[in-house]
């Protein structure tokens, strides 16, 4: 199984909001940080925002920060999110389905027992459980002077 890059990306904004939640964070600065396309992450960023998993903000004081405290954000729910729209193999869409296979396949149904168990694994694990107490990860992502979240926020 590969993530796609969208979602990968989404993980890496998250832990970067995460790790600097006492600041607005600017999309550059995870672009730099997270080794990303800043055109590529706006568009991450952007539905980050939709779905709720972030707040943004424009203009020069503008960013991003976490729009719930990140014990509430499970990674399988984020996963979920962004794999969505891609089928796991070709028998997962029915429109585009062509395998010959597919009367007397068993494979699929061993692949949505994987899937399901893949998702309860993730869903168990939350936005706290990557960051908190990563000494490591605080070590790479922590930015210094901080800009603090608005009050609203």
């Amino acid at each position: 199984m590969r993530l796609t890059t969208r979602t990968n990306l989404a993980m890496r904004t998250l832990m970067f909001c995460a790790v600097n939640a006492d600041r607005v964070v600017r999309k550059h600065e995870i672009a730099d940080a997270c080794n990303a396309s800043e055109n590529h992450l706006a568009q991450v960023v952007n539905t980050l925002a939709q779905l709720g998993f972030v707040d943004t903000q424009r203009g020069r004081a503008g960013g991003l920060w976490l729009n719930r405290p990140m014990e509430q954000i499970g990674v399988g729910a984020v996963l979920r999110a962004f794999e969505t729209g891609v089928p796991f193999a070709e028998c997962f869409d029915e429109a585009t389905n062509t395998c010959p296979l597919r009367a007397a396949c068993r494979f699929r149904s061993a692949l949505i027992a994987a899937l399901d168990a893949f998702y309860a694994t993730l869903d168990s694990v939350t936005l706290a459980d990557l960051v908190r107490n990563n000494i490591s990860l605080d070590h790479i992502l922590k930015l210094g002077d901080a800009r603090p979240v608005p009050a609203c926020g």
